[in-house]
């Protein structure tokens, strides 16, 4: 009877399984886009109110998310922030798949590529598509990295192997594709990821990337958005914004936020310099954007251009209430 009634709830689950939650749990400012026709359909369905929803458990990690924010538990094989003794931060934007028809603001890279700031760029493959003119002149830029974001920005969690897998192999073929550039990196939708999820990205080759800062861009307005930004900011941190809403706060903030940091002594620079840290070009240059030893990305780019300091001279301005913070090492976090 007892193994009767166990096969009988373990089938009821695995019904369950292929379903997907009909509206998302958290907003981080992407919605699901359509999946290719060539692909399987999947069912979904209604989750039943009488059964608890699996969802993998939250943690915070270091400090108060932003409100609304989903954060994971930690894993071996997730970067969720560079080395916390060296003053370095990682500015990444979602492209996501999304249904709106304004996919794409410009104003960011503009303002990236005015300050000179390096960034890592997460790509949806259904807005590679839809913005491929886009797409190829960011990987022609080298001051930007691509990475993976899935095609139709879905609950990976709730997804079977296969279609987690699909996701993935479309967008990789998506944006090498159009740019001839395979990402090395995959940051999963809404932030979250169980071990399935990081199993099969690593088996493709792609380093998981998550954030210890998220920016609260989709409803956060200019102010708001650069003081939790500038306060927030850790050494190695990883902070997440968007590029696929014309609507959000993210590029008028953008010029006070890198202002800030810098005032902070924080440097830029991508997440795959993040995950080569350690390395002795990262430890000699710790001592920040004045140092006279080894020079960051964007000031090299700053030197080759006009042989100036990259800090243009109306925006080395301290910011108000932020105390510049010290470089400390941390063993474990």
């Amino acid at each position: 009877m007892w193994v009767v009634k166990r096969s009988a709830a373990l089938a009821a689950m695995a019904a369950l399984c292929a379903c997907a939650p009909t509206r998302p749990p958290v907003d981080d400012g992407c919605s699901d886009a359509p999946y290719p026709e060539d692909l399987p359909a999947l069912t979904s369905c209604e989750w039943p109110a009488s059964e608890p929803i699996p969802m993998p458990p939250r943690l915070v990690r270091e400090g108060p998310p932003a409100p609304g924010t989903v954060v994971m538990p930690e894993h071996p094989d997730v970067l969720g922030h560079g080395p916390r003794d060296v003053m370095q931060v990682a500015l990444t934007f979602d492209a996501c798949s999304t249904t709106e028809v304004h996919k794409y603001d410009e104003r960011v890279i503009h303002a990236l590529v005015e300050h000179r700031v390096p960034a890592t760029i997460f790509i949806g493959g259904s807005w590679a598509k839809d913005e491929a003119e886009a797409l190829k002149g960011l990987a022609k830029n080298p001051l930007f990295e691509l990475g993976n974001h899935t095609y139709s920005h879905p609950h990976l969690t709730w997804k079977t192997d296969d279609r987690i897998r699909e996701e993935l192999v479309r967008t990789q073929e998506e944006i090498s594709g159009l740019t001839g550039v395979k990402p090395a990196l995959f940051r999963p939708p809404f932030g979250e990821y169980d071990e399935r999820v990081v199993k099969i990205a690593k088996e493709l080759g792609l380093r998981t990337v998550e954030y210890d800062l998220p920016s609260g861009d989709p409803g956060a307005p200019k102010d708001k958005l650069v003081e939790w930004v500038v306060q927030q900011a850790r050494p190695g941190s990883i902070v997440v914004m968007h590029l696929n809403h014309v609507k959000f706060h993210t590029a008028d903030a953008l010029p006070e936020i890198i202002a800030g940091l810098r005032a902070r002594g924080f440097s830029f620079v991508k997440v795959s310099d993040l995950a080569r840290a350690g390395a002795p070009a990262a430890v000699a240059s710790a001592a920040g954007p004045h140092s006279t030893g080894a020079r960051f990305p964007e000031q090299q780019l700053g030197d080759v251009r006009n042989d100036k300091a990259v800090q243009p001279a109306n925006l080395v301005v301290p910011v108000a209430g932020v105390e510049p913070l010290r470089a400390v090492v941390e063993v474990g976090h």
